[in-house]
């Protein structure tokens, strides 16, 4: 070893300690995903359990699928846009595969697959957690929840109208009116006569749609060089959004549905509306709170041709459905006093611990204990001291948590105190009548 290199090692060993090992610096969250901690995580599970508890109501059932998907199935559906923000990657089998961007395709090859086993029309929905590989803005992740509900089997406008009473007595469950959100409804099959009569071959159809679905967020200079390619003008495409006439007589039924149901307030008629996937083929809608902070808050429509073209032809079947993003969804509920005090109430009713056991004496604890496991048995939520602690400070564990009661053992053995946290009251109980009296006690309203 030469002169220079053994001279420089003690220097270059010293400066390797003062570089910090790649193994103890902290791990980073990845992009466009999110943390779920607890006060995060009870936020979810109550948008969660509203959707679920919404859908039910309506007769729907749940249903969900694997995460991940051959590739094929998003490219023979969505192609494009859809397929270049996918989480994608070959798996051990060689197989290329990606992590689901949204639920259309499973649904479609899960109903080709049984759709004989089930009576028609399908009430179905999910609440599963997607990936795309998109943008990072306010509203939009690259990982997110989801709310799917899909109708299959079923022609009427009496479905399109139940869809849409379903996405708005939703939002109503988070505390939301007709002052905070609208569903802007409009008819792509209006939009299939109008270019019908301007000439528009039918397999340029999906084309001229993407560009009317753009019309709000391109210039007019632009809009105009786009639809001069189909022999259009500007003025008309303005002047049928403002006067669709008979082409959108279609959506009357539907809004004469929702009226019966006093809900016909929530919608609007803008034939501006037209969702930028080629599959769909009659009616769609898009959900916007009317502050317009926001991105959609949901969307969807009929897609009478998608599970006839998922399966090859084997399954021909009308369908329509919707999805909401629990994103925009939670930012919405943060913005609104009265949407978010109805979460935050539904969070303290449900909080991990309803009844805290206070050990008083310590030579109790085995006591103690007995009794915490005598009412989990019995279906409470039930917490207590893990160590030793002072009365006081157990009493503040038990307000932390969000309990109501504190159940007291101590000198009155082999009674025990029951407290009510919020009045400060106290009843002596006996160790046989605890249970049944705890059970008498007011419970939260979840």
């Amino acid at each position: 070893m030469n002169f220079e290199l053994t001279h420089l090692l003690p220097c270059f060993a010293l400066e390797m300690l003062r570089v910090k090992p790649i193994f103890d610096l902290p791990m980073q969250l990845l992009p466009g995903f999110r943390d779920f901690y607890p006060e995060d995580c009870a936020r979810r599970n109550y948008i969660l359990a509203t959707w679920r508890d919404v859908a039910r109501r309506y007769g729907f059932v749940e249903y969900d699928g694997p995460v991940l998907e051959p590739i094929e199935l998003y490219k023979k559906k969505s192609g494009g846009e859809l397929v270049g923000q996918l989480f994608d990657f070959t798996d051990k089998g060689q197989r290329h595969v990606a992590m689901r961007p949204e639920m259309t395709p499973t649904l479609a090859r899960m109903v080709a697959a049984r759709e004989r086993d089930f009576k028609k029309p399908l009430k179905w929905f999910c609440c599963p957690q997607f990936f795309r590989y998109e943008k990072q803005q306010r509203g939009r992740g690259r990982e997110f929840y989801q709310f799917n509900a899909d109708i299959i089997g079923e022609t009427s406008q009496a479905a399109d109208a139940e869809l849409l009473g379903l996405v708005i007595d939703l939002l109503r469950a988070f505390g939301f009116t007709r002052e905070d959100f609208v569903v802007r409804v409009s008819d792509r099959g209006a939009w299939a006569a109008f270019a019908a009569t301007r000439g528009v071959a039918e397999d340029r159809l999906p084309d001229f749609l993407a560009v009317v679905d753009k019309l709000e967020r391109t210039s007019a200079d632009e809009n105009t060089r786009k639809l001069g390619e189909f022999g259009i003008t500007l003025e008309d495409v303005r002047a049928f959004i403002a006067n669709p006439a008979s082409e959108a007589t279609g959506l009357k039924q539907i809004s004469d549905d929702l009226r019966a149901r006093g809900l016909d307030g929530f919608i609007e008629l803008d034939l501006t509306i037209v969702r930028g996937l080629a599959y769909y083929t009659g009616f769609v809608f898009e959900v916007f709170d009317r502050g317009k902070k926001e991105r959609a808050l949901a969307g969807g429509g009929r897609y009478d041709k998608l599970l006839s073209l998922m399966s090859d032809g084997k399954t021909d079947l009308p369908a329509l459905g919707f999805g909401m993003g629990d994103v925009v969804l939670a930012n919405l509920i943060d913005d609104s006093p009265a949407a978010k005090a109805k979460m935050d109430a539904w969070i303290a009713k449900s909080r991990a611990c309803d009844i805290y056991v206070v050990i008083a004496k310590e030579e109790r604890r085995a006591d103690a204990q007995s009794i915490v496991q005598q009412l989990r048995d019995a279906g409470m939520r039930i917490d207590f001291p893990l160590a030793s602690a002072k009365v006081g400070k157990q009493f503040q564990a038990a307000e932390q948590l969000g309990a109501r009661l504190a159940v007291l053992v101590g000198d009155e053995w082999p009674q025990v105190k029951v407290k009510t946290l919020a009045t400060r009251e106290e009843t002596l109980v006996s160790l046989e009548d605890l249970p049944a009296h705890l059970a008498t006690l007011p419970k939260p309203r979840l």
